[in-house]
């Protein structure tokens, strides 16, 4: 197996910005007393049906979440007609320089229910559940776009904090809640964790100053690759005269590290308070054992040289925005020439947990109808956020459910909704939802924001 990290690392970016997929899962659907797996959010919180149910393999959970704060607006733009990068001199600096946070952040997570039970036992619900679950997070600095789209106009560009995550794994839970008193409900979920991959990647300094006829540059990065029977494959560069990571050489293995985790919920209803409910969760507390740990970096500070670059409207012109885009995408390749390191052994990874607390409030006149609050925190390091949502959900008839609710939060605001509907004599019970609505697309169907999600499912109750 041989590819370009570099190529492989755009693509990733590229998918992440392109498709609407943060996946625990679907926050619509918190409240509704019919969602079957309302336990993924709370342990604590079982569906009101109280049958058996048996998940269809492969769709019966699938949560797509993307969220941050770089949309699809900021990176492409329409010039005369035509569908360009902020890069284009037709595009002003102000405008793309506007449009930017000072760290712009992009997150795609994907979670699929490969095998999920529900069932009634020990006094409580009980849960089995197997599922696939995949998470990329990228950090984009705004210096980093001042100096692509303004070139020149500085003399000197500070770029730091760039930086990327992913993580892909296996997740095999069992899970059980129970009433322990008339007002106090328990739950937990305890997960046995397969490692497939982790990625992570830091420019912790790129200092670029300009000279009369060139770019003088400074770098220290690194990047953490844990893939099992892969290797680092180098190349000679011709301009810089040395060697440097290049690729990945070998026969992949799927799984690469083991790891527990769990989670625990409570719900409080007290009787002074009957048509109150109160609850709290905590999410992926728990670590994944990595075996190996391939390191590429700069091995410290890194000065070398690189040209300047003017981009000219004109398509015919020697430095024309094609010519001048393709010369500097290879000089700035010189950024990530890093040294192979070899595998310094495994190493140990925390899971970014979640915490859900959420309070709801059943209408006395109309008891169909319930209102939620429902405050969401992801605690990710630099890539941590927090959203609010507040909800209304109706059971108008026996067998269907709804909601609808509006967040917002650290990255932004948005709409959703979910409905949930069971067949009785058929058997079946599905879902779909979304805690972001897709809003504006572009002509090719690809989301404009970057706070995104799709839900679905499809279940057999026995």
């Amino acid at each position: 197996m041989n590819f370009n990290i570099k190529k492989c690392a755009a693509a990733m970016l590229a998918t992440a910005a392109a498709l609407c997929a943060t996946a625990q899962n679907t926050q619509s659907g918190y409240f509704l007393d019919d969602y079957a797996y309302r336990f993924l959010s709370n342990p604590a919180l079982a569906p009101s049906f109280g049958k058996v149910l048996v998940g269809i393999p492969g769709i019966n959970n699938l949560n797509m979440n993307m969220r941050g704060n770089l949309g699809l607006t900021d990176i492409i733009y329409n010039v005369d007609g035509r569908t360009t990068t902020f890069m284009n001199p037709g595009v002003s600096a102000a405008e793309v320089m506007g449009n930017l946070s000072d760290h712009n952040r992009l997150g795609f997570d994907i979670r699929e229910n490969i095998l999920s039970v529900g069932f009634g036992m020990l006094g409580g619900y009980s849960t089995i559940n197997l599922s696939a679950r995949a998470n990329v997070n990228v950090s984009l600095p705004k210096s980093i776009f001042s100096f692509l789209k303004e070139g020149v106009t500085n003399d000197t560009y500070e770029i730091d904090g760039l930086k990327a995550r992913a993580i892909g794994y296996a997740e095999l839970s069992l899970g059980h809640s129970r009433n322990i008193t008339s007002e106090i409900r328990v739950g937990a979920n305890v997960k046995v964790l397969l490692g497939a991959g982790s990625f992570k990647a830091d420019l912790d300094r790129a200092t670029l100053a300009l000279n009369r006829d060139s770019w003088d540059i400074i770098t220290d990065a690194s990047i953490h690759t844990s893939l099992k029977g892969l290797n680092y494959e180098t190349s000679y560069s011709e301009d810089t005269h040395r060697e440097y990571v290049s690729g990945i050489d070998g026969s992949f293995k799927p799984i690469n590290g083991l790891g527990f985790g769990i989670d625990l919920g409570a719900t409080y209803a007290p009787k002074a308070l009957n048509d109150w409910e109160f609850s709290a969760a905590v999410l992926d507390l728990g670590f994944i054992k990595w075996d190996n740990d391939l390191l590429a970096t700069t091995n410290g500070e890194r000065r070398f040289q690189s040209s300047i670059y003017n981009f000219s409207a004109d398509d015919n012109a020697p430095n024309s925005f094609s010519n001048e885009w393709d010369r500097m995408l290879h000089s700035l390749e010189e950024l990530y020439q890093l040294d192979d390191a070899g595998n310094t052994g495994g190493y140990t990874q925390a899971l970014n947990a979640t915490v859900n607390l959420g309070a709801s409030y059943t209408l006395p006149v109309y008891r169909r109808l319930k209102f939620g609050l429902l405050n969401t925190t992801r605690i990710a390091g630099g890539f941590s956020w927090t959203d609010f949502r507040l909800s209304a959900n109706i059971n108008p008839v026996k067998n269907i459910s709804l909601g609808v609710n509006g967040n917002a939060g650290t990255l932004g605001c948005g709409f959703g909704w979910i409905a949930n509907l069971r067949i009785p004599f058929a058997g079946i019970q599905l879902y779909l939802a979304q805690d972001n609505f897709f809003g504006k697309v572009a002509k090719q169907g690809v989301p404009l924001s970057s706070n995104v999600s799709l839900s679905l499912g499809l279940n057999v109750i026995l």
